[in-house]
């Protein structure tokens, strides 16, 4: 009687990937897809953008986002949490600093926005688009995570400052935040545009620092 020959050992298939998922020694390319959305996002706005066009600007497949982020309003909050509000602790942390002071107040602001404008240039452009424009798609971070840490708190020192008899009576501290907002972020917002009107090249953020702490200072007058 002949010997039946050994049974070959089942081998199981290799288990495929999700879609969208990326190899095990793939780089993790989580960080560099929440810069592409935030470049999209200041160049076309947030509600024109697809996660089509983030997903062509990172150079990935739209399932590679999935995979990450799930779906649109999951980036756009994650591109909140881990790009935009890091860069406004950058601006309280010399604000803190000021404590009662008011031109060292006046001066962290001012400095502070510059610094945040040349560290993150996407920030102004992205402000006004986002939070300014009606429908902006950042306006209720604005009023629910940035104003009670910054514009409320600057505002109610200001005041506390107008009860010392440090600030003129006649300003109102609310409206003297939203001028210090409008001397800073503006400029720098449509530097773009006033640089090539007045062939300004020269005018750079230390510039306008300086002279938007004198102005305030000293007015326009000449003693």
């Amino acid at each position: 009687m002949s010997t039946p020959a050994p049974r070959k050992k089942a081998t199981s298939a290799p288990r495929k990937r999700a879609p969208g998922r990326p190899a095990a020694d793939a780089p993790d390319q989580r960080a560099s897809v929440l810069d592409a959305a935030l470049a999209c996002f200041v160049r076309q706005g947030i509600g024109a953008t697809s996660l089509r066009d983030i997903a062509r600007e990172a150079g990935v497949t739209p399932a590679l986002l999935h995979y990450y982020f799930g779906d649109k309003p999951q980036l756009q909050a994650a591109v909140v949490e881990e790009r935009l509000m890091p860069v406004m602790a950058m601006l309280r942390e010399p604000l803190q600093q000021a404590g009662d002071d008011v031109a060292a107040l006046i001066a962290g602001f001012v400095g502070g926005v510059g610094k945040m404008a040349i560290a993150h240039p996407w920030l102004p452009p992205l402000w006004v688009r986002e939070v300014l424009c009606e429908g902006g798609a950042l306006r209720d971070v604005m009023f629910r995570r940035v104003g009670p840490v910054i514009p409320n708190m600057m505002a109610a020192r200001f005041a506390a400052a107008q009860a010392r008899g440090e600030i003129q009576p006649d300003l109102d501290p609310r409206l003297l935040m939203v001028s210090l907002v409008g001397l800073t972020l503006f400029p720098i917002a449509g530097a773009p545009i006033w640089r090539q009107l007045f062939e300004a090249d020269d005018l750079d953020i230390e510039t306008l620092r300086k002279h938007t702490l004198t102005l305030l200072d000293r007015g326009v007058g000449i003693d």
